[in-house]
Formats: structure tokens, C-alpha cells, sequence
């Protein structure tokens, strides 16, 4: 039975919170060594493991709410020693990496899901809750974020039971099937009853350019990572602005102008939703995050950036993330430095914590690196750097899509994505900004709509956003990102993530059986994309092969160069996850690669 709650505001172990609902669906694991950097030691239980962070609990609400609604989440125990106040808040999906010997690590539940051969992560980090007709059939007692409540019985999630012998004598239970996925962990919503390969039936269905053959077979799209495909509301959201709401924004007394505004502010209030922004002022439309990236450069970078200044990156980071910082060090005299990652793909934050210091005037990385996959731990990087009294800008173009995100949560003080990543048109994407950080920038481009008075001698500029939205914005193209936000919340995140890690246990394991294949890295968490080489062919050719077979995968070097150089090359054949995905689309590239790795290509 649930334990009892503590008073408001208490930091109670998460164990005591958890157990009753987490008592027969955790697995024992013996020697878990070598997890977070060995931090976890040997023969530890996940139950014990997950008693090293705690969560603040209300004895009305349940968890804490952060202000004006944000998430509750993990502190971890180095936190809580290091005399951080309680509010300061761990998102649940982001602070994932726990080691005593990095301020602001956290217990990485994917991973140790991972080795265990479970599914059990997604009731456990997920903040939003299953849907409420399914209420009655699972426990009330919420674990991690508002709601989210943990399947207890074997009827309800068989898989997440232990073995009926121990994990160490190698007997893994099989990944779950169909039938056994929750609707609210597969995609479909509760009416829709039971799920089709894990996933909502018909959802390929829903994109009309994957109703198409190529070279005689059924298109596979396993190339997401450089763009995604797009419902059909999105494509009909578009063609309705043309054809009903066509005007300019802002400045016209008649219909169409206030229906044209009301559309691409309203557009606007669904992304400050979608990534749990404080006011609609912080969320500035670009045209993706390549151009927010350099906005901020040009606008907060010249201003704040001079000589004798550092600037770091990571090794994961895509090209959009790297050149824009260079252009800003050749310009004041700054100095771009990269933090090294490890063998596994991981960000080492001994290196970062050590590259810190009073001369870092800026970190920018990727949440999600669009070549290994790799999940970076946002928010203990956040925190370090601003221990340093650096900015952040944290990269979310790979990160949208597959998972849950809350800027308010991450605590960075920049966070961009581009709409074509996440089921939305291309030529529009989003800087979010800090509204207090974005107050102090000057503007970047100049024009129509970013004033707010002209002279020949001066002019006074808008209030952001404005600001920065010089020129007559994207306007369907920002409609159309707004249907797709619609779209991808109405499956519902905590679903795709769920999903599509499904999906890529499945994929790693089968790129792994391929003969004379070698995948890059292996992170504790990896989303959305894989790299990989295979002996004895160019990557070039691997595509031509799979194009051929009628699937869709990325060759090159993923405009990544940095780090596939640091694992020894100069491209890569990288597959990458969508919604739209299930597991015959990952068996028939893997019958494909077959074909290659078995030399009968």
C-alpha cells in the first residue's frame, strides 16, 4: 500500500513515496557497477537506487508545483547536501545521470531500465498523466510529476515485473508486446482501445506523403532527424490561412487582418503551452534554429561577448550550433572551446565542470545530439554553468519531438527548434528567451514591426518579441507549426517517448546482429537517431541500397562533423525515429542490412 505523504513542503525519500506502487514492478539488480560512472556502486535494487533522490510533496496537490504551474520534480541527494533551497527543482526527464562526484547529478532511470531488459521508465518520468478514463484502472498514488501513476499489478503491465529468476543468471524477459503496452504508454488514446504494434492505429495513415511507393515498395521514412513529414491538419491548416485568413498582422482595421493575427498569436500561445514558457513575450518565431542560434549571437553575443571571453559547445553539437559561436569569436576576440565527450557518446562532466569558469560567458549545447542520439543532462550543466555566472542556450531541434519539455523546468536561458522537426512546415522555428534576458537585447534585424517609433535622428524599439520579428512574419508557416504542436500534444509526448524507445531497444539491438555493422557510442539514453557504418561499404552506398529497398535513411556526416571524427569518421548511415514509425519499418530495414552485412548485395 502507498506510503503515508509528508507534511507541505517535507523532502521525504522517494522510496517511502514510491514503494507500495513500485513494490512488484521493480527489478532487482545485481551488479550494476559501472552505471553513472560507478557512482552507483554494486549490489544495489533500482528501489534503492531511486531512494537517493527525493521529492517535495503536498499533502494536498500531491507534488510541489513550481510557480505559475511548472512540474515537480527529483532532487537529487548532492543537491540537497550542497545546500541548494528545495526550490530548486529537477525536471523529471532531463536530469537523468547520477554521480556523487558531479554537483547536480541525478539517477539515470533509462539506463538502469535498459539493463534490467524493462519498460518501467516511462510511468516513472513522464510529468503528464495518463488520460483520465484511464484513472480507475491504475493507482491514484503519483509517482514523478503531476500524475503520473505507475501500473502496480501484473494484470496492468506484466512486464514490468521482476524475473522469475534473477537478472544475473541472463534470463531477460521479452520486450512487450502489443497487448500488453497501456493505451496511455502506446499513443491511443483511451477510446480508441487496444493499440496496433504499439502504436495509434492508422497513425502512418495521417501523412500523406508516406502513402507512396518507392521502387515498388512502401515508403519507409526512417530519416526524421533531418526532417519530418506532416499530418494532414497541418497541411490543411496552411492551405485554410491561404484561402480564408490571408493578410498581414497587426496593422489592419478589417476582418481578415484580425483573423490573420488572432491565427498567428494564437499560433504563438501554443508554443509558450507546448515548452512551458512563463509569458507568450518569451517565445520569438524565426525560421528555425539555425536563424535563432544566430539571432542570439548577433543580439545578446555582441553585446555581452568580448575579448579574453569563452564560449564552450560540446563534441555532440550539429554545425548551426558551432559556426555562429566561431563568427561571434572571430568578431570580439572570444574563444570557442569544445567539451569532450567520452567513449559512450556521454558529455564527461568532470571535463565540463573543470572548462568552467569566470571566463565563460556563454555554454550552448544540444538536448538530443542529431548523429549518436545521445540525451545530454540539461539541467546539471544549466546549474554549473550559472554557478559561473554563465548564459545557456540549449539546442531542442532533435529534443521536440520525442520528448516532454519544459523550459521553465531546464532552467536555460535560450532554447531553440525548428518546425519542420516536429510534424510542422519548413521556414519557421522558435527562440525561446528568458523575458528578462530578451529585455536587454538590442535588435538584430531592422524593419517594419520591430519599432516602436521612427525618426531620421533616432528610433525606439518594440517590446519583445516584436523586436526581434523585423518584416512581415511567416504566417502560415506559423499557423501550420501551431496545428502541428496540436497534433503531437494530443498523441501526447510522454506516449511518443515512450513509443519510439520501444522502437530503438529494438533497433540497437538489431543494427548489433548485423554482420560486420558497428553502431556509434552508446549513451546511457539514446532518442530519436542512430549512427552507423558497415564494413566493407561507404555510407553512400548503404543509402542507395536501403533507398532501394524503398527506406529512407540520412548518409554524410549529418552536418555533425566534430563528432563523428571523434569516433574515427568522416560520415555515417544514421536512421532516425518518428511517430509514425512501428516495429515492420525497423524489420525491414534490418532485412535490408542483412543483405549488405550477409555480402548478397
Amino acid at each position: 500500500m502507498p506510503a503515508e505523504r509528508p507534511q507541505s513542503g517535507e523532502l521525504a525519500p522517494l522510496d517511502a513515496l514510491v514503494k507500495g506502487a513500485l513494490a512488484e514492478a521493480l527489478v532487482e539488480l545485481p551488479g550494476v557497477a559501472g552505471l553513472a560512472g560507478g557512482a552507483l556502486g554494486g549490489e544495489q535494487s533500482a528501489l534503492d537506487t531511486l531512494g537517493r533522490g527525493f521529492v517535495r510533496r503536498d499533502p494536498v496537490a500531491g507534488l510541489d508545483p513550481l510557480p505559475e504551474g511548472g512540474d515537480s520534480a527529483i532532487f537529487s541527494t548532492a543537491a540537497i547536501a550542497s545546500g541548494r533551497e528545495p526550490g530548486q527543482h529537477w525536471p523529471d526527464l532531463n536530469a537523468f545521470r547520477l554521480s556523487e562526484d558531479f554537483p547536480g547529478g541525478a539517477f539515470d532511470p533509462l539506463r538502469v531500465a535498459e539493463r534490467a531488459g524493462r519498460n518501467f521508465l516511462p510511468a516513472l518520468m513522464f510529468p503528464e498523466s495518463p488520460p483520465a478514463s484511464l484513472a480507475p484502472k491504475l493507482p491514484s498514488a503519483p509517482v514523478v510529476g503531476h500524475g503520473a501513476a505507475v501500473p502496480s499489478t501484473t494484470a496492468s503491465a506484466p512486464w514490468l515485473t521482476p524475473d522469475p529468476q534473477p537478472a544475473a543468471t541472463g534470463n531477460r524477459s521479452a520486450p512487450p508486446s502489443a497487448d500488453a503496452l497501456p493505451p496511455w504508454l502506446a499513443g491511443v488514446p483511451a477510446s480508441e482501445g487496444r493499440p496496433s504494434g504499439a502504436r495509434r492505429p492508422g497513425l502512418r495513415r495521417d501523412f500523406p506523403a508516406l502513402d507512396q511507393q518507392v521502387h515498388g515498395q512502401r515508403l519507409v521514412w526512417l530519416d526524421s532527424a533531418a526532417t519530418t513529414q506532416k499530418p494532414r491538419e497541418v497541411i490543411a491548416a496552411i492551405t485554410r490561412f491561404y484561402e480564408r485568413d490571408n493578410s498581414n498582422v497587426h496593422r489592419g482595421a478589417h476582418e481578415l487582418a484580425a483573423r490573420a493575427t488572432d491565427a498567428y498569436e494564437g499560433a504563438r500561445a501554443k508554443v509558450q503551452r507546448f515548452l512551458g514558457a512563463r509569458s507568450h513575450k518569451e517565445i520569438v518565431f524565426v525560421r528555425g534554429a539555425t536563424e535563432a542560434i544566430n539571432l542570439v549571437a548577433q543580439s545578446w553575443g555582441r553585446a555581452n561577448i568580448h575579448a579574453g571571453d569563452e564560449i564552450l559547445v560540446t563534441q555532440l553539437e550539429h554545425h548551426s550550433n558551432i559556426v555562429p559561436w566561431q563568427l561571434l569569436c572571430e568578431a570580439t576576440g572570444a574563444t570557442l572551446r569544445a567539451v569532450p565527450v567520452d567513449d559512450a557518446g556521454d558529455v564527461r562532466l568532470d571535463a565540463y565542470e573543470a572548462m568552467l569558469s569566470s571566463r565563460v560567458k556563454l555554454v550552448a549545447f544540444t538536448q538530443v545530439s542529431n548523429a549518436l542520439g545521445t540525451l545530454v543532462p540539461v539541467v546539471p550543466m544549466v546549474e554549473m554553468a550559472h554557478r559561473h555566472g554563465a548564459r545557456v542556450l540549449v539546442d531542442g531541434a532533435q529534443s521536440v519531438s520525442h520528448l516532454p519539455v519544459d523550459v521553465t523546468c531546464l532552467g536555460a536561458d535560450f532554447f531553440v527548434f525548428s518546425g519542420h522537426k516536429v510534424y510542422g512546415p519548413t521556414g519557421i522555428g522558435v527562440l525561446y528567451g528568458r523575458e528578462d534576458v530578451l529585455e536587454r537585447m538590442p535588435p538584430w534585424q531592422g524593419g517594419g514591426s520591430m519599432i516602436d517609433d521612427v525618426t531620421f535622428e533616432r528610433t525606439t524599439y518594440a517590446q519583445p518579441p516584436a523586436r526581434f520579428e523585423a518584416g512581415t512574419p511567416s504566417l502560415a508557416d506559423a499557423v501550420g507549426l501551431g496545428a502541428a504542436l496540436d497534433y503531437v500534444e494530443r498523441i501526447g509526448r510522454p506516449a511518443i517517448a515512450a513509443h519510439e524507445q520501444h522502437l530503438m531497444s529494438r533497433l540497437v539491438a538489431g543494427l548489433s546482429s548485423v554482420p560486420g555493422l558497428s553502431v556509434l557510442g552508446a549513451p546511457a539514453v539514446r532518442v530519436g537517431a542512430v549512427s552507423f557504418v558497415l564494413a566493407g561499404y561507404e555510407p553512400q552506398a548503404v543509402g542507395q541500397h536501403l533507398n532501394r529497398c524503398g527506406i529512407a535513411v540520412r548518409s554524410g556526416h549529418h552536418c555533425a562533423q566534430p563528432i563523428l571524427r571523434r569516433f574515427g569518421h568522416e560520415a555515417t548511415v544514421r536512421p532516425s525515429l518518428g511517430i509514425y514509425n512501428d516495429e515492420s519499418d525497423i524489420e525491414r530495414l534490418l532485412r535490408a542490412l542483412r543483405e549488405l552485412g550477409g555480402g548478397q548485395a
